[in-house]
């Protein structure tokens, strides 16, 4: 009797949760016992998605997309890949990793990345801002270019994340001034518009000369050049295409 009742104990104690588990594995063994398999994973996802039917209760927030937003303020400061890495200390390979959510930067290399492009670390977290419907830049916004040797001014009208892929300018030329090009891309167009004066542009050898509204398009995957042929200053609308 005595060896009856020591069993009798030792089977309750071994019936007893593990006192090291989880209190909700504890909680979810005692409900859950003499449940088949099956019928306990449909409780289980009936519960989770009772949870999320809950009024008030919010789903997790998707994390920041920090690498968007470094490439984002990049582009917007006209920085390439190589610029941004050597002015922050931080590898090519890994910036690459970082803009392409491929790798998550230690808080110290974000530090250095917002200080390289004049940010505060705390802008990488902040939701995106929906961008303006309407944008405008006035006359001391248009960055401007100055040839004073070569008699040229370039007013960049176009965006700078357009920069090397499509490009327009205000071309302006004294009496005499020359904008000489060397070769862009492969499979890069220039499209000039004279607005004013007379201009003659070269191109792969071959001489045009172009008056007031004349449109010339050509190469300039090879060394080009504009020229002022007149007695007077000469403006143009100069866009470039890039190949």
């Amino acid at each position: 009797m005595a060896s009856t009742g020591s069993g009798s104990r030792a089977s309750r104690r071994t019936a007893s949760p593990d006192s090291s588990a989880p209190l909700a594995e504890s909680a979810g063994a005692a409900v859950n016992a003499g449940v088949p398999a099956d019928a306990k994973t449909r409780t289980r996802k009936s519960r989770a998605a009772a949870a999320a039917e809950l009024p008030g209760v919010a789903a997790p927030a998707a994390p920041p997309r920090v690498g968007e937003q470094i490439q984002r303020l990049r582009s917007e400061r006209g920085m390439t890949l190589d610029e941004l890495s050597r002015a922050a200390g931080v590898s090519k390979s890994m910036l690459s990793e970082i803009e392409r959510d491929k790798a998550n930067p230690t808080i110290a290399v974000a530090w250095r990345l917002t200080n390289a492009l004049g940010v505060k670390l705390d802008s990488l977290f902040a939701a995106p801002r929906a961008p303006d419907a309407i944008t405008v830049a006035g006359p001391h916004d248009i960055p401007t270019l100055h040839g004073h040797e070569a008699g040229y001014q370039l007013r960049v009208w176009g965006p700078i994340e357009l920069a090397g892929h499509f490009e327009w300018y205000e071309l302006t030329l004294k009496p005499g001034g020359a904008l000489v090009s060397g070769a862009h891309e492969p499979g890069t167009r220039e499209h000039l518009t004279v607005l004013q004066g007379t201009l003659e542009v070269e191109a792969a050898g071959a001489h045009e000369r172009l008056k007031t509204a004349d449109t010339a398009r050509y190469v300039a995957d090879q060394p080009h050049a504009i020229r002022n042929a007149g007695k007077g200053e000469a403006r143009a609308l100069l866009i470039v295409i890039h190949g």
